[in-house]
């Protein structure tokens, strides 16, 4: 019943968060970055659909805002897409009560700009300050491994990520990436 259910999640979980630790270490040693040409609109929609039921559980809504016209982007498209998740779960923690989750993402002369807002619980302004601090976590369930590890993963494709939280009002994380053409 619901317990096995839990128990379940839990169990999943546990084995994501130890696949992001391996993925954190390995990358920490200088792991191979493979990139190729991806469409991002794509990418983003594959990866919103890994946690649209338990989202949709909490009560979230998705919105996607992506042209269609969005060029190609040079990405790790497992590593991306694990920096997505992480993203995606942190917004899921964000909104006990159930909110939105929009992704929006739009050409910037030579760069594309992705960003994950969530309408949860916002930050701190000492949480806003540390939130890249490795092993660092405002949550009691936290790792702290979540947003350090996107950062990472950002700068690994000679990007930029900012946060722009209000404690309340949600949170906002703006990806810069270069477009390499191709």
């Amino acid at each position: 019943g619901r317990m096995l259910k839990r128990v379940g999640a839990l169990q999943r979980e546990v084995n994501r968060l130890e696949g992001i630790l391996e993925d954190f270490l390995r990358y920490a040693r200088g792991g191979e970055v493979n990139r190729a040409p991806l469409d991002l609109g794509d990418l983003v929609r594959d990866t919103m659909s890994f946690v649209e039921s338990e989202d949709e559980l909490q009560g979230i809504r998705h919105h996607v805002d992506l042209p269609s016209s969005l060029p190609l982007v040079l990405l790790d498209k497992g590593l991306f897409q694990q920096a997505l998740v992480n993203l995606f779960v942190n917004a899921r923690q964000a909104m006990p009560e159930g909110g939105e989750l929009i992704v929006q993402a739009q050409r910037q002369g030579n760069h594309v700009e992705v960003t994950v807002t969530d309408t949860g619980v916002g930050m701190e302004p000492e949480a806003l300050e540390r939130c890249f601090d490795i092993y660092w976590s405002n949550k009691k369930q936290g790792t702290g491994l979540g947003l350090p590890t996107v950062r990472r993963i950002v700068e690994e494709h000679e990007g930029t990520i900012e946060v722009v939280s209000e404690s309340g009002r949600g949170t906002s994380i703006r990806i810069v990436l270069p477009l390499t053409v191709v």
